[in-house]
């Protein structure tokens, strides 16, 4: 066996399941789960449609690097939605096909990191839990950047020491962050660029959530975005990751993209073709549809913004919460400690949340996470409300 099986943590989930055994919430209150960031607004019909009439494509293998449609509704979509010039990405060799951005984020360490040089890999703390056993799994040691209220929710990289820079090898970001919610601005990502050109190491950004942010507020810079306002239109050193899964409410469909550097973008293809991971075709269809599509995304970003309003309407006099800058989660921090915060919330109000701690690690004497919850808002509007004044009520009740 792989021995550095051994330093992979339980996941959260697992960790919630063992917090919460035993307890007995009132059989009376319908379960209400803000736990899981799972979106359960309806796939829209017209992806639906595209998957099932393209079925009879299965008798052929398809091609890891995905059909030409694809790539270029992918290139279409990221120049049109950050500002990129023509023509960047390159369809052929700047953007690859991925079945889902979970597992390319994890593969991209395996492929990326040399595991004979002592190597360091970066990644927000806290932070979703694939990029610790990414760089675990690819021989690597995780080096948490914490993100607090202090410093908006982001990394400071000013904060890491020179010796830790020397050693790094990968970056994981994730802007729009998880579970904060908080939003890497132009002059933060050009910086991390700057540090990986001088340190010489690769930028993974993991913008999942980037298309989920309050009606009134702009777009999310991305990180190809913020390349190519300093006239790097090779991406070099930069990979992004994005997905269906919560733009378009297609968790199912196990679609997303990744797009930046052409000397990355290579050997992870060599890679992922050994991995045998090629998207099936009818996902293809399915996918090229979706990011040809815009007014389902606008339509999804309604229905988050009103879910936000009407909880932190509830919750704001009884809770010290914030509108995050993107994406569906709250990070509130708890009058109590985070795990009795969320056991009492169940065994009281039948509704779930996630522990702070438990997305997060110790580092620089601190742990993150400690004494906030993640709350997911992908329930229907009416659950959300209820949730939330369940909530408020058992707060007042500490």
């Amino acid at each position: 066996m792989n021995p550095n099986l051994s330093q992979l943590h339980p996941y959260p989930f697992e960790r919630l399941a063992k917090l919460l055994d035993g307890t007995t919430p009132p059989a009376h209150l319908q379960p209400i789960s803000l736990s899981i960031g799972e979106p359960r607004h309806p796939t829209p019909g017209f992806i639906t449609e595209e998957l099932i009439t393209h079925l009879h494509g299965l008798s052929r293998y398809p091609l890891t690097r995905g059909s030409v449609e694809l790539r270029s509704a992918i290139a279409d979509w990221l120049q049109a939605r950050f500002r990129l010039t023509a023509n960047n990405p390159d369809p052929e060799t700047q953007v690859l096909p991925v079945n889902g951005t979970r597992e390319a984020l994890f593969a991209f360490a395996q492929c990326v990191v040399d595991p004979t040089s002592s190597p360091v890999v970066l990644m927000p703390n806290p932070f979703y839990q694939i990029y610790e056993g990414a760089a675990l799994l690819a021989g690597a040691e995780p080096w948490f950047m914490n993100t607090t209220r202090e410093n908006g929710y982001r990394p400071d990289f000013n904060t890491v020491p020179e010796s830790v820079w020397q050693r790094c090898q990968l970056v994981y970001i994730c802007t729009p962050g998880n579970p904060t919610g908080a939003v890497m601005s132009t002059r933060e990502l050009q910086q991390l660029i700057s540090l990986a050109d001088q340190y010489d190491f690769v930028i993974a950004s993991d913008e999942c959530y980037s298309e989920i942010y309050p009606e009134s507020a702009s777009p999310p810079a991305g990180l190809l975005q913020a390349a190519a306002e300093l006239g790097r239109d090779d991406f070099s050193r930069c990979m992004v990751f994005h997905s269906l899964s919560k733009r378009s409410n297609a968790p199912g469909l196990r679609s997303g993209f990744v797009a930046g550097d052409a000397n990355l973008i290579a050997p992870f293809l060599r890679y992922r073709t050994y991995h045998g991971c090629a998207m099936p075709p009818a996902t293809q269809a399915a996918s090229i549809s979706a990011w040809r599509d815009e007014a389902h995304v606008a339509e999804n970003r309604t229905l988050y913004t009103k879910k936000f309003a009407a909880v932190l309407d509830i919750l704001t006099p009884v809770m010290d919460v914030q509108l995050p800058d993107a994406g569906f989660y709250l990070w509130p921090q708890t009058p109590v400690d985070d795990t009795e915060f969320a056991r009492g919330l169940l065994a009281q109000q039948h509704v779930t949340v996630l522990p702070g701690s438990y997305l997060s690690r110790p580092a620089a004497g601190i742990n993150p996470g400690r004494n906030h919850v993640r709350m997911a808002l992908v329930a229907p509007l009416e659950d959300c409300i209820e949730a939330a004044e369940r909530i408020k009520t058992y707060i007042v009740s500490l």
